[in-house]
């Protein structure tokens, strides 16, 4: 026992005394609070980012290693001989995510290119000499089942490869056309799959902007979307789709993935608030993991100048300078994923080496990559390019992959398809990054925006002079409106690779994104819903959240303000509501229906005096998530095929709500129950009494003791050594015990969770949740969802999972005095 703790303990850093870091020009100092959240205080950038590169390490090089290597297709190379690592190194190396991010060197600013570099200097300096098990426990681990040597150094690329991972997870509607093409093969009617993808419902939730806040495009995009995709039902395109679907699914999501995965951000203006200047909140909705995405962080020159320019906190990636979300004593920012489809699936007419195009063809380029695996063979893998964008589908090695027959008289021999992806052009991201940490005004983030290529975000931001805004930056492919298509061209569904007509005809320029500055009703609310009212400004997509939370949030504020002045604790609240639009919508229908038996009445009782709050103790929610799942479950997964089953996010919250109107619709009948035609009724009281059974055997016969948190719970995982097959003294180490939570999918506590999973698990959660006052930045308050730490010994590992899962925040100090006032322990970094 005492050489274990010594091994898990061993890796925990030095925070306070002196130690030398190699290349400073100067002094710096590193307070810690009692969160272990490290500011760091520096006479000359160079020496920020150093010490910011040393800090990261000291507290997260693992995670740090773990991200580079699943960024540049390496996983095998850390984990040994795995099926999953190798499958996603496979698709990774296809997706060139490094050779990109190299390319992207050249074209950042040198400012940018010299905080890299001496980001990477300091990770540098505080491995070198230590062997693995110094660095991080995780070595100690894995050097039980494969060869550990000393970690490899630091490289600014490893840095930039992290912003293709970004923007992989936050893509777009590259699951939805997915979705779609799938559907069909079961559906078979492109009419009937539509109606699960309903338009947004603009006339119950109001987009970001209205058309008065928008700069008027030049760009003419396309709005065809009820022809009839080609082929879409043959076997072979199917068998295609399935095994680029197999690819990319192999991926891992180091900031989550699919239903929850989202933000709430808003920002109201000063004539609302307590303290007459703005206030901003934001929350970003992520998967969730042990360690916690973000590293909370402060970064502060002695004396800010041109030369110096930096004096921002908030929320920074390990592996990457700056702070991503945040403030700085001028201005603050929160970021909502945009949303903009910037992946198209192509089909592409393969003969040999080349691609039909047009009325000629087009050359499909080859590389070899070779990807070494720890402990075993090196694997040799073919990566083939279109002049779309690589040749997903035959990246694994599937039985017919890549070989499937096109329809009799089409040119070319078989189907293959490629992914257009507009971070597979290399962009300044990283100089928007370190640019938005010094904006102090509209224009400067503007600016910025100009430059943050992908991920496509939602920017709102205020200032310590009073002023709010929004604006979305991103690069958006133009897409042309092609008549008399038999396939859509706006990128809901895949696209004719061979008609040049369909190609991305440029990207939406900057000065015609939208954008708002002090807005009349003084609130600027972001939650993934569409940006604009339909057909105003530049298209975007078809695919938004449905705007449940972000109508919800604009309700709170609005009766907020009506009744008086907000302040921080106001924002706080809204974050934390977990009132749920999916009892609004089907909760009056339910009560409508007759449930005989007083035993499976019980569960319909607990309905009629709820109020509709999926708090983590209420046994109405737990009720009602159960007959939810029944509902989708009856109605829709007997239509779809295997795997594209109802996750019950606000998408069939919006499909279930038209239907509701409809009750002899066809999507109500359960084609499992053979001779029986079910309508609407049917399939929620049904619904119902299976619900009660079901939570009778999980939770107990007494309906009145069930509670929504013993079922939904958030369980942090650890991307490496979260698996079953490790002894459970390492798995309790290094995975955080699951915490009850209220909230749920499409609600603005987003604690979202999987309707077709067969879990009420928490898939994807505020990562962290953070308010800004302007007026004051020390009574700003910040939460994370795990802690500061990465390492699974430290008291901060997850010490802030307990508070976030109960909606608690933290004080968080910005000025010299507070930050001062609030340290713990201090590091001196000398020359």
């Amino acid at each position: 026992m005492v050489t274990a703790v010594i091994v898990v303990r061993r890796p925990l850093p030095e925070v306070s005394g002196e130690k030398e870091l190699t290349g400073l020009d100067a002094d710096v100092v590193v307070t810690r609070d009692d969160r272990g959240v490290p500011t760091i205080t520096a006479t000359t950038s160079g020496d920020l980012f150093r010490a910011q590169g040393y800090v990261a390490a000291q507290d997260r090089f693992f995670e740090m290693d773990y991200r580079r290597h699943v960024t540049s297709g390496r996983l095998s190379e850390l984990v040994g001989e795995n099926e999953d690592a190798l499958a996603a190194d496979k698709v990774i190396r296809t997706f060139g995510w490094r050779r990109v991010a190299q390319q992207e060197w050249t074209l950042l600013q040198p400012a940018t290119r010299d905080a890299l570099q001496a980001y990477a200097d300091g990770v540098n300096d505080y491995l070198d000499g230590r062997d693995p098990g110094a660095v991080a426990v995780e070595y100690s681990v894995l050097g039980l089942q494969v060869e550990v040597g000393a970690p490899q150094e630091w490289d600014p690329i490893d840095s930039l490869a992290w912003l293709k991972a970004m923007a992989w997870d936050l893509r777009g509607n590259y699951d939805a056309e997915l979705e779609r093409a799938a559907s069909f093969s079961s559906i078979g009617d492109v009419a009937r799959v539509e109606e699960l993808f309903p338009t947004y419902p603009q006339d119950l939730n109001l987009p970001i902007l209205t058309a008065a806040n928008l700069p008027v495009t030049t760009a003419e995009q396309a709005a065809s979307t009820s022809a009839v995709p080609l082929d879409l039902g043959s076997a072979d395109l199917q068998e295609a789709m399935a095994s680029a679907s197999a690819a990319l699914a192999a991926v891992p999501h180091l900031m989550g993935d699919g239903e929850g995965v989202g933000s709430n951000s808003w920002v109201v203006s000063g004539a609302l608030t307590e303290s007459g200047k703005p206030l901003l909140a934001n929350d970003p909705h992520l998967g969730i993991s042990a360690p916690g995405i973000w590293e909370q962080m402060g970064l502060r020159c002695d004396e800010v100048s041109a030369a110096c320019p930096f004096d921002v906190s908030g929320f920074a990636f390990a592996g990457m300078p700056g702070v991503v979300i945040g403030h700085n004593g001028s201005l603050a920012w929160g970021l909502t994923n945009l949303g903009a489809d910037v992946t198209d699936f192509v089909l592409e007419r393969v003969d040999e080496d080349t691609t039909r195009l047009d009325e000629g063809s087009a050359p499909i380029t080859e590389r070899t990559e070779v990807i070494k695996v720890n402990g075993g063979d090196d694997v040799e893998l073919t990566v083939r390019e279109s002049v779309h964008g690589p040749l997903v589908s035959d990246v694994l090695d599937l039985v017919g992959v890549g070989t499937a027959p096109v329809p009799e008289g089409a040119p070319g021999r078989t189907f293959e398809v490629a992914l257009a992806w507009t971070a597979l052009q290399p962009g300044r991201t990283m100089d928007a990054v370190l640019a938005i940490n010094v904006a102090t005004s509209a224009a400067d983030i503007q600016a910025a925006a100009a430059l943050f290529d992908v991920p496509s975000q939602n920017i709102v931001f205020a200032t310590t002079d009073g002023h709010i805004g929004y604006q979305a930056p991103g690069r958006i492919p133009i897409r042309a409106n092609v008549p008399d298509s038999p396939v859509p061209s706006d990128g809901t569904w895949p696209r004719p690779g061979w008609d040049s007509r369909y190609d991305w005809q440029g990207f939406v320029d900057a000065a015609a994104m939208p954008r708002a500055f002090d807005p009349v009703e003084g609130v600027v609310v972001t939650a993934n819903q569409a940006v604009t009212p339909a057909g105003v400004g530049p298209f975007l997509t078809e695919d938004w959240d449905y705007g449940y939370r972000a109508q919800r949030i604009r309700e709170l504020l609005t009766a907020a303000t009506a009744n008086g002045k907000v302040d921080v604790a106001d924002m706080a609240r809204i974050q934390n509501d977990q009132h749920s639009p999916f009892a609004d919508v089907l909760v009056p229908v339910l009560l409508t229906l007759d449930i005989d038996d007083s035993f499976d009445d019980d569960g319909q009782e607990l309905l009629r005096t709820w109020d509709r709050v999926q708090s983590p103790d209420s046994a109405a929610a737990a009720y009602f998530a159960a007959v939810w799942v029944d509902v989708l479950s009856s109605a829709f997964a007997d239509d779809l095929p295997d795997g594209y089953g109802p996750n019950g996010g606000s998408r069939w919250l919006e499909v279930v709500r038209r239907l509701l109107e409809e009750p002899a619709s066809p999507w109500w009948d359960d084609k499992t129950t053979a001779g029986v035609v079910e309508g609407r009724d049917e399939v929620l009281t049904r619904a119902m009494v299976e619900a009660r059974r079901q939570l009778t055997a999980q939770l107990g016969r007494d309906a009145s003791e069930w509670r929504w948190g013993r079922v939904h719970t958030a369980a942090p995982e650890h991307p490496v050594l979260g698996g079953s097959s490790l002894p459970g003294v390492i798995r309790n180490l290094v995975n955080p015990d699951p915490v009850p939570v209220g909230g749920g999918s499409s609600i603005v506590d987003a604690t979202a969770w999987d309707a077709s999973s067969g879990s009420f698990g928490v898939t994807a959660a505020p990562s962290m949740r953070m308010v800004v006052d302007l007026g004051d930045l020390d009574a700003s308050t910040w939460v994370t969802l795990t802690g500061a730490s990465g390492h699974p010994a430290s008291v901060h590992y997850a010490d802030q999972l307990g508070p976030w899962s109960r909606g608690e925040t933290f004080p968080w100090p910005f000025t010299g005095a507070a930050t001062e006032a609030d340290a713990r322990d201090r590091l001196t970094l000398t020359p």
